[in-house]
């Protein structure tokens, strides 16, 4: 269509009107779901798409979500369009891990699609983590699963409503099988508001400017993500960077696993090659190619503009390649529940091979895991199953000019929350203990790494299994140009007779007895340029906030200081001599 016919202004208002919906869609579903993954964690997407399935909007907390609600109405579309069997009223269901958007078991998404004048006009579209979805574990994601099979229920693209009408048979196979089917069956309902939304909202901005209006604004906003886009690749350095490294292990005793990926620059493509990396592996920290394609998104968008709201049109010079049946594109019937490990890795690999150069956009490695932990039991004062399903916060690695940041989520969390002490503790069988920084002296550097956490369950009742995955458990976080590399993720239990057992990266239903605590402790950031450089006062600073020790000030910063005043008393002839 030609945008030149139509008022540019009105364009203008169309367009941000569509990214409004977005919003709207989003603070719908967290308002009005049932789990604290959802409405306290943030563990969901929601969207807009075009009747192609390109992507319009998306009210995103989840970054590992970004692009996934195209794949999602892509594969509505290839399953049903060309039979006519998409009808107004329909609402479609899906978690495959392996297409159509898939992650884990656990992010079930919903498609519907919005109708105007009789015609398809474009899709509301979503993903949330159900906090049950059955299989083998409370909580439905382990790191010892073997096969999808054990994870939970499969949704293969089914209409869970059609024309309007619930397909109750469904509804009540997931109720049979999910552990919580008040929570799971009361977020597929807050899903299904959500959506209707952006039917609701969409059909509304149809009939305020035309449908022909609309579909102009929506060519104007892909064109104008793409050509920023491809001005911001313009301006890159060109050329081919590599990098390599490890994901620790498949909770099944295997690995480590190397990965490897070579990013090329060119005028107007970024392209990120991935091929020689470890196939898919038998334990659940496989990938989809999804999952891949969403964490390459989220640091893509990191290059070429943070501020850019996501579209489709914005990712059309960016090509992901890798190879088929590998740990970041895996088959049937690959176990993928801890996929994060995998994919939170490859867009990793990229920041890795492209820090040293882009040190203004990027940032030595952080904790990287998503560090999920689930615990189940029975309540101490109401005897009632309880769960807890969250991901930890960890440190950031620094930056040119910024230090890392202290007590955030790992890149493919996004803009997400721990689920906090006072909910945990009225609605759970537990006591936090602890919830503090962890100042471990790593991440030394000109600018210093983050701060990970520390946060200590203390069991209440007995008999409850606590299943943690901490990746980058093995491999600290990497520095640049000079700067230290950080610390590792890992977990310990401290039993009520006073013995500590760990510390531990990945461990399945770890049973633990009234007065055990688990003390969990994420990594701390790497650190950027060398630590000489970093100034005295800065240093100073850090020994008398508590991030180094006075020994680490001498032997990493090469600054003398008094342990009891904080007075600086010199530098080493080390540091002079840098």
């Amino acid at each position: 269509m030609n945008n030149s016919t139509q008022n540019p202004f009105t364009l203008e208002i169309v367009k941000d009107t569509l990214l409004s919906i977005g919003d709207e869609m989003f603070y719908t579903l967290a308002r009005t779901s049932m789990s604290p993954i959802i409405y306290e964690v943030l563990d969901f997407a929601c969207g807009l798409t075009d009747n192609k399935g390109q992507l319009l909007t998306q009210g995103n907390g989840v970054a590992g979500f970004i692009g996934t609600l195209s794949y999602m109405v892509r594969h509505v579309l290839d399953k049903f369009e060309a039979k006519d069997m998409i009808r107004q009223g329909d609402i479609f269901i899906i978690n495959d891990p392996y297409g159509g958007g898939g992650t884990h078991l656990s992010d079930v998404g919903l498609v519907m699609p919005i109708f105007y004048n009789n015609e398809l006009v474009a899709f509301s579209a979503n993903k949330a983590h159900w906090t049950e979805v059955g299989g083998k574990d409370p909580g439905s994601f382990t790191n010892d699963s073997t096969d999808i099979y054990q994870e939970g229920l499969q949704f293969p693209c089914v209409k869970l409503v059609s024309e309007g009408q619930v397909n109750q048979a469904l509804v009540e196979m997931i109720q049979a099988n999910v552990r919580f089917p008040d929570l799971s069956i009361g977020d597929m309902w807050a899903q299904i508001a959500a959506l209707k939304i952006g039917e609701k909202q969409f059909v509304a901005l149809c009939e305020k400017y035309t449908q022909q209006t609309v579909a102009a604004s929506i060519d104007m906003l892909l064109d104008q993500g793409e050509k920023m886009a491809r001005n911001a690749i313009s301006k890159l350095p060109k050329g081919e960077y590599t990098a390599s490294n490890y994901i620790d292990g498949d909770g099944l005793g295997n690995g480590p696993f190397p990965i490897q990926v070579k990013v090329t620059i060119t005028e107007d493509k970024f392209i990120c090659d991935f091929r020689g990396s470890h196939p898919q592996v038998q334990g659940p920290i496989n990938g989809s190619y999804t999952t891949l394609v969403t964490d390459v998104r989220t640091v893509f968008l990191a290059i070429i503009n943070p501020s850019q709201d996501a579209n489709d049109g914005v990712f059309r010079p960016l090509e992901i390649i890798t190879d088929k049946g590998s740990i970041f594109s895996a088959e049937r019937p690959a176990p993928v529940s801890n996929y994060w490990e995998s994919g939170s890795s490859g867009g990793d690999l990229v920041c890795e091979a492209l820090a040293a150069v882009l040190p203004d956009r990027l940032a030595a490695g952080h904790f990287l895991s998503v560090c999920s932990v689930t615990l189940s039991g029975n309540h101490h004062k109401t005897n009632e199953p309880f769960l807890i399903v969250e991901p930890s916060v960890g440190g950031w690695g620094a930056s040119e000019g910024q230090d890392g940041a202290r007590g955030q989520f790992c890149i493919g969390d996004g803009e997400t929350y721990n689920i906090p002490v006072e909910v945990a503790e009225s609605r759970y069988g537990v006591r936090v203990d602890e919830y503090k920084l962890r100042c471990d002296g790593k991440g030394a550097g000109a600018f210093i790494g983050g701060s990970g956490v520390i946060r200590s369950y203390r069991a209440l009742t007995n008999h409850q299994k606590a299943t943690v995955t901490y990746g980058r458990h093995l491999y600290a976080p990497w520095g640049v140009n000079g700067g230290e590399q950080g610390s590792t993720n890992e977990f310990s239990v401290v039993k009520s007779n006073g013995e500590v057992d760990g510390p531990y990266g990945m461990y399945a239903r770890y049973e633990l007895n009234k007065n055990d605590v688990l003390v969990l402790k994420t990594g701390t950031g790497g650190g950027f340029g060398h630590p000489f450089l970093r100034p005295i006062e800065k240093v100073r600073q850090d020994v008398k906030n508590g991030y180094f020790s006075v020994t680490d000030a001498q032997e990493k910063f090469g600054v003398l200081i008094d342990s009891e005043t904080f007075e600086i008393l010199g530098e080493t002839p080390e540091r002079k001599a840098y």
